[in-house]
């Protein structure tokens, strides 16, 4: 859990990665060992992946590519954020770099029946490229994007460090007697296709969902989640809720 938990500010989004360097076949076990490991979000969705170079799809970073298929169910791109943030976290504490591609695209559309979601870019990176001070990332002032923090300001503070598509951090916290209640802003402003935001702000608040659940048990606060149904209210979607125990 503390290694797990400290690897939040050592990790980034790789832009570029150092072709010199190669990924060996122990390691590549390791990430499909791993991903064995990793803990849905959702119990009954099934989700499955494959490691493939990456000039078998067309990202132009790292040196392969995991691709992701899931089930197309209720809270399935959620799910699919929650699982493979696990994996850029634990893959961070063995200096391999992750890039989450979105707008990636591969010749396998389907895999086992299931529908490619996402790709994450992969690639073996020096010690000294990962984060030396996650302090200086360009996030939102939480004030923006949490209300009522009480007391909450050290989780409030490490669960801006998610990672998000083209960094647009589109969760939204209330927090109020013991519950904070998550949501997913409409309200965004991205160089992606607009039709495109809802789709991969999704997994980013799948994403958040790790980190805030991350922190709160390193810093020993036990919880409840509830998944909520997604419906529009004033420019917010409901996601989840948290009883803090």
């Amino acid at each position: 859990m503390d290694k797990e938990y400290n690897m939040i500010f050592k990790r980034k989004s790789f832009r570029k990665f150092n072709d010199s360097l190669k990924l060996t076949n122990e390691e590549l076990h390791h990430i499909n060992e791993k991903i064995k490991e990793l803990i849905p979000l959702v119990e009954n969705i099934e989700v499955k992946y494959k490691v493939v170079r990456r000039d078998e799809t067309t990202c132009k970073r790292g040196e392969y590519c995991l691709l992701i298929y899931s089930e197309e169910k209720e809270n399935y791109l959620l799910n699919v954020g929650y699982m493979f943030e696990q994996l850029d976290l634990y893959l961070a504490s063995k200096d391999i770099g992750v890039c989450w591609y979105g707008m990636g695209k591969t010749e396998e559309a389907e895999y086992k029946n299931l529908k490619f979601v996402i790709m994450l870019a992969l690639g073996k990176a020096e010690p000294s490229e990962f984060r030396k001070d996650y302090r200086k990332c360009k996030r939102k002032e939480i004030g923006e994007t949490w209300s009522g923090v009480n007391g909450l300001e050290t989780i409030a503070e490490v669960t801006k460090y998610a990672p998000s598509t083209c960094n647009t951090q589109p969760w939204r916290v209330i927090c109020e007697n013991n519950k904070l209640k998550i949501y997913r802003t409409t309200n965004i402003k991205s160089i992606m296709p607009k039709d495109k935001v809802p789709f991969y702000n999704s997994i980013d608040l799948g994403i958040f969902l790790y980190f805030l659940e991350l922190a709160l048990l390193y810093n020993h606060i036990s919880f409840q989640r509830f998944l909520l149904k997604e419906e529009n209210k004033a420019n917010l979607i409901p996601i989840a809720t948290y009883n803090l125990l």
